[in-house]
């Protein structure tokens, strides 16, 4: 089942943001509208916009608004990744090629560039400026954060909180931006807004978290990306950082090693050590106090469907295996 399919309420809606996302990328320029298509109907579960809908649903919204916001945040989602595939070198996304592998790097950023200001002409549309202050500093922190797993590539000495400050930035900030600006929507008190917008960042680290630990657990076929992908890329994730303060001697130099250098070569060796060392665990279990705290921050909405199905979404996020 699909996340969308929690709630019966919001199918019609879901359904209603894949309309305007795919009447929303039209360009005059056909390379641009050929790439945007590939990327945005390229799978995946459509979880950010979902939240928009979700958010602005327990709050009462009963306007249609929440439609077009929720493709905005589809649309900056999806250039981010055609921007992470180029960064990363990545050559599949979602069990298919990549924007990158198909057209070259300069098309795949441009076009990334060119979701970008869709997604602010959409958000003009709207007049919320209140929605734009939120998104718009969403959009620079994820640049940040970015920059900054871009500094800890390749470095073995990046810290569990270097590691969270990226993610937090890199993928949990447009979670918490998606649920956030669903309440302002809605006009939601204070009290509400606040706790959406914690619920989405508690939300996102979870997801990511356990997505770092996806990528030592699970196959290509179910990942839609190639095992090993953060290690050949250098990049400490939480799993090789604990790995490496449990492991002997010879395990912590090997993983620095592969950390320094990139590539597979170690794959086998170091997935056993973040196995044996239980760092698999110690990450699920970190992902796992975050959705609990994400359940939590839900306590200041009115009990409704849309309230459930958010509390599910928590469950499911550290549960998942693809």
């Amino acid at each position: 089942m699909q996340p969308h399919q929690l709630n019966p309420l919001i199918e019609p809606q879901f359904d209603a943001v894949n309309d305007y996302i795919i009447n929303h990328l039209g360009s005059n320029v056909p390379l641009v509208e050929k790439i945007g298509h590939y990327i945005v109907e390229g799978g995946g579960k459509r979880l950010r916009p979902l939240l928009v809908l979700l958010a602005a649903n327990a709050c009462g919204y009963k306007g249609e608004q929440h439609i077009s916001l929720a493709a905005v945040i589809e649309f900056i989602h999806t250039a981010t990744l055609l921007h992470d595939d180029v960064v990363d070198n990545s050559d599949m996304r979602r069990g298919k090629d990549t924007a990158n592998a198909k057209w070259g790097n300069a098309p795949s950023v441009l076009v990334g560039d060119f979701l970008y200001s869709r997604s602010f002409q959409v958000m003009v549309d709207i007049g919320d400026m209140a929605i734009m202050q939120v998104i718009s500093n969403a959009t620079n922190v994820i640049a940040e954060g970015e920059v900054l797993q871009l500094l800890n590539c390749k470095n073995p000495d990046t810290t569990e909180e270097a590691y969270m400050q990226v993610i937090i930035g890199k993928t949990a900030m447009l979670f918490e931006a998606a649920t956030e600006v669903g309440a302002i929507l809605a006009g939601a008190t204070p009290e509400q807004r606040t706790a959406l917008q914690l619920y989405g960042r508690h939300l996102g680290i979870a997801f990511q978290l356990i997505d770092d630990v996806m990528d030592y657990l699970s196959s290509a076929e179910e990942m839609g990306k190639n095992v090993g992908d953060d290690l050949a890329e250098g990049k400490p994730t939480l799993p090789l950082i604990q790995a490496m303060k449990q492991a002997d001697g010879e395990g912590r130099q090997l993983i620095r090693q592969a950390i320094r250098k990139g590539g597979l070569e170690d794959l086998d060796p170091i997935m056993q050590i973040v196995t044996d060392t239980g760092a698999i665990e110690y990450t699920q279990n970190a992902a796992q106090a975050q959705a609990d705290q994400a359940i939590a921050a839900l306590s200041a909405l009115p009990d409704s469907s849309f309230k459930a199905t958010l509390e599910q979404l928590a469950h499911i996020a550290v549960k998942r295996s693809a």
